[in-house]
């Protein structure tokens, strides 16, 4: 059976005659879609019963694949160009924590020869004054619990990553208008120190991030505040307390003074500006051991 004009009604036949000798577009619109549905109708009733059957479809040939569209060349380079990034940033991050991550667990054990800050501030020309090694035993306690006070007071609580002295700082940092203040826990700052320079960066920060859990990871706390005491900036190429106390008093932290330990403390927060004799021309300073004072002293 073949679809022929049987298939549409006399009416709607003599309807769209009609309507194109009158003219009327709107109309004849309406009526071409009932026609087309009327027809759709038709054609199913038709298969249904088998008056009508479908003609068969070639089977795709395989010595004639269907032809594809060549892909365009910019996409192409797009798609390798984006590859070729994203195997780059994993291997950088493979890299980087696979090495941070032998050498913090070497640390475990033995002390860093020298940290990424140190080598940085030699390369910026800066003097550096003999490194004293200390351990974490040999630093009196006061000195221990006054650099916790004003660093890190959650040290020994804390994952590495304290939220909380996070947005402790970004609220002072909105009230003063401007950012002073980094929330950084003592485990962030020894991650900075052994390995990273201090240039400020969103790449610095998330590096430092990795790091301070590695830290966190492989090391007690002890160890981690032990390092940070062996290598902490104190003044401009000074690093660690003891080296600190031999630049400013000439003798060990043992054998200093509480006042003068606690400006060593206080000092912390800017040392390369400022001296322990001129804690009080900075204002964050001098509140600092004003701080300590009131808790720490006699």
């Amino acid at each position: 059976m073949t679809v022929s004009s049987s298939f549409f009604p006399p009416k709607l036949r003599a309807s769209v005659v009609s309507f194109i000798h009158s003219g009327n577009a709107f109309a004849l619109a309406i009526e071409g879609r009932r026609i087309l549905r009327a027809q759709g109708k038709a054609l199913a009733r038709a298969v249904g019963s088998g008056d009508l059957a479908l003609p068969d479809l070639p089977a795709p040939s395989a010595d004639k694949p269907f032809p594809r569209k060549a892909p365009c060349p910019a996409a192409i380079f797009a798609r390798k160009a984006w590859g070729f990034a994203w195997r780059s940033v994993a291997l950088a991050h493979a890299f980087f924590i696979l090495s941070t991550s032998l050498l913090i667990a070497c640390y475990a054990f033995f002390d860093p020869p020298v940290t990424v800050l140190a080598a940085y501030r030699r390369m910026q020309g800066w003097e550096l004054a003999r490194i004293r090694p200390i351990e974490l035993a040999e630093v009196p306690r006061d000195v221990r619990r006054m650099v916790v006070a004003v660093e890190d007071y959650r040290f020994y609580e804390h994952f590495g990553i304290d939220p909380a002295a996070i947005l402790n700082a970004k609220a002072i940092n909105d009230r003063i208008g401007r950012p002073l203040y980094g929330g950084s826990t003592l485990t962030m700052q020894t991650a900075r120190t052994l390995f990273l320079v201090p240039e400020k960066s969103y790449l610095r920060k998330y590096l430092e991030a990795i790091v301070t859990l590695e830290l966190e990871l492989l090391l007690s706390k002890d160890r981690i505040l032990e390092l940070y005491f062996q290598w902490a900036e104190w003044g401009k190429g000074v690093f660690g307390v003891q080296a600190a106390s031999y630049r400013w008093y000439g003798t060990g932290v043992a054998n200093i003074s509480l006042g003068s330990r606690m400006r060593l403390v206080a000092l912390l927060s800017s040392p390369i500006l400022y001296s322990p004799s001129t804690l009080s021309k900075s204002r964050i300073l001098a509140s600092r051991y004003e701080f300590l004072l009131r808790r720490f002293g006699i």
